[in-house]
């Protein structure tokens, strides 16, 4: 089912995320996107903690992103996350990132599979989940 849930959170590029030309590394990016996914789905009522208590495990399957413009030390950042799909064991994230001129910086995509902790093996996304997101279905 496709959904249209978004939520965002801001993130200061720190001097240790930066490289010798004072830009922010490129490998930071997915560490933004994970807190942005984490938060988003704290704000829907489901947050990784839960899963995991439930024995459900989310890794990321796919990751996809563009490098727009550069974030630099200090520059405050909005990290936008939307949750724009779930199709049985999969749920499927886009990314924005913009900087404190609200100028868009980077854009990503994951997805990540619902597993269960023992087996690792993919299973439907928990009923709860699905039922918190459906006041936001996408017509």
């Amino acid at each position: 089912m496709k959904y249209n849930f978004t939520f965002s959170i801001k993130l200061r590029v720190r001097y240790s995320e930066t490289d010798q030309m004072g830009y922010c590394y490129y490998g930071n990016y997915a560490q933004y996107f994970e807190v942005g996914r984490v938060e988003t789905l704290r704000v829907c009522g489901m947050s990784y903690k839960s899963l995991e208590e439930q024995g459900i495990m989310l890794p990321v399957s796919e990751f996809t992103i563009k490098y727009i413009s550069p974030a630099f030390y200090d520059d405050e950042l909005t990290i936008k996350t939307t949750i724009t799909q779930v199709t049985g064991a999969r749920i499927y994230f886009g990314y924005e990132i913009y900087n404190a001129n609200n100028h868009l910086i980077s854009t990503a995509e994951t997805i990540l599979v619902f597993v269960t902790k023992t087996d690792m093996k993919p299973i439907p996304a928990p009923r709860a989940f699905v039922e918190l997101l459906e006041k936001y279905v996408e017509n």
